[in-house]
């Protein structure tokens, strides 16, 4: 059901990408609007291009009565619902609804919303190249980057969108035609109670899936998944990369095998650009929302292997003196941090660290032993990694990214590799994983090497 915002009093909580984008929406639409932040405006990028918009500012903290008074709340996903100025307008009955939610009900043509702990940008965007290689004209957004909101006033065949498991806390009504989980492991739990509350949250992506027409995509090899999506009412479609399905997407040796409907497509994996095992994960995901609307098998895997990744996901940086320099800075927790250290061989500098998100990094400790020479800790969590790391490989502390870097390159030796995966967030000294992610690159380049080395 669409909202009628006309006159209606709404105040957006955070003044991030996604509260800017809804400001200048809901403003479109005719309602009143407040903006509120805890920070004052010189601390928030991009408020300047709310300048000339009638809107009212409550800024460097949250007025309560702002709160009380609206007809409805709409929450940035970086702000928690355990907030005080959501638990006030909560008790007085005023709907709190994201981004996502007040997007998806103007929009009217099929959503595939991605979600999980790891690889969703990937999927997002491989989904994306898939649909416009097919000729469809599609938005791709969310989490990602661009606000949903901003796909409501254009004409399109369909929307892909990463979903967060912050986004998916303020959802009432959104329904996606297609779902994806890819995987779960330990994450934000800075933000949550308990790992049990983190996965709730991402499976509320299927509560409002029907069984008559949507079709939820999972990983029949992660066992959480499994134990937890066993009443789903929407069809699944299950992908495996270790060969366990009669049908669906299974990878069989060199080859992935589409097996769904009468369909019998193999697709032979010696044509993926993509790196590692987690990216032939990724590969099968994005394919099957594809497939099930209907694209030629052979067009969707033609623009899969065109797709040679993201920035700042284990992206080759430079080749220095004999030693690769990735940067991972979307490597934010642990679980994404084992799939890129997985993929590489032993002899691995690893620079980690950042803010701790309360989760824990003793599972790192196996590959750190089989795979890393040196770890490199910086941020706030370094003393607790260091603590929890102890002993599996060389360790050392130091007081930024700039000191991380020149360490790394007078201690790797040639045919090493110096890996950015903090397995943290960015927020103790950077705005956000892109920015840190530049920064690494910026010190990279500046590095001195052998002529024509790059």
């Amino acid at each position: 059901m669409k909202f009628d915002f006309k006159n209606k009093r709404i105040v957006v909580i955070g003044a991030g990408l996604s509260g800017q984008a809804l400001v200048r929406y809901l403003v479109e639409q005719g309602a009143t609007v407040a903006l509120s932040d805890l920070r004052d405006a010189e601390k928030i990028a991009g408020l300047d291009s709310l300048a000339g918009l009638p809107v009212r500012f409550d800024l460097g903290g949250h007025s309560l009565d702002l709160f009380e008074q609206a007809d409805l709340i709409a929450v940035s996903p970086g702000v928690s619902l355990d907030c005080e100025p959501l638990r006030r307008a909560a008790s007085c009955g005023i709907p709190l609804l994201g981004e996502i939610e007040i997007a998806a009900r103007e929009i009217n043509v099929p959503i595939i919303g991605v979600t999980g702990t790891n690889g969703k940008s990937t999927v997002t965007s491989l989904i994306g190249k898939i649909m416009q290689a097919w000729n469809k004209k599609i938005f791709v957004g969310g989490n990602l980057g661009t606000p949903l909101v901003e796909a409501c006033s254009s004409e399109l065949d369909g929307v892909v969108v990463e979903l967060s498991s912050f986004q998916l806390e303020t959802i009432d009504q959104f329904h996606p035609a297609i779902g994806l989980l890819l995987n779960l492991s330990p994450d934000h739990l800075d933000r949550y109670s308990d790992l049990q509350s983190y996965y709730q949250a991402k499976l509320r992506l299927f509560h409002n899936m029907t069984a008559a027409t949507d079709f939820v995509v999972l990983n029949a090899d992660d066992s959480e998944i499994c134990r937890l999506t066993t009443d789903l009412a929407a069809t699944v479609v299950w992908f495996s990369a270790r060969g366990r399905l009669v049908e669906g997407m299974v990878r069989l040796g060199d080859k992935l095998i589409w097996n769904w409907a009468g369909a019998d497509v193999h697709l032979p994996l010696s044509e993926l650009q993509l790196t590692g095992e987690h990216n032939i994960e990724n590969a099968m995901a994005a394919m099957i929302p594809a497939l099930l609307q209907g694209c030629p098998a052979e067009l969707a895997w033609k623009a899969v292997c065109s797709f040679t990744g993201l920035e700042h996901r284990m992206q080759l940086v430079r080749q220095l003196n004999g030693v690769n320099w990735y940067n991972d800075s979307k490597g934010t927790n642990v679980g994404s941090v084992m799939k890129s250290l997985a993929g590489l061989s032993p002899g691995v500098t690893l620079i980690a660290g950042g803010k701790d998100k309360g989760g824990d990094y003793a599972p790192l400790r196996p590959l750190l032993e089989q795979k890393v020479a040196h770890l490199i800790l910086i941020g706030e969590a370094a003393q607790k990694m260091a603590a929890e790391l102890s002993g599996s490989c060389e360790i050392r502390l130091t007081v930024g990214l700039e000191s991380a870097v020149q360490q790394a390159y007078e201690i790797t030796v040639p045919d090493g590799t110096v890996l950015l995966s903090p397995a943290c967030s960015s927020f103790d000294m950077f705005t956000n994983y892109q920015e840190r992610g530049d920064e690494f690159e910026h010190l990279v380049q500046q590095l001195p090497g052998e002529r024509g080395s790059s």
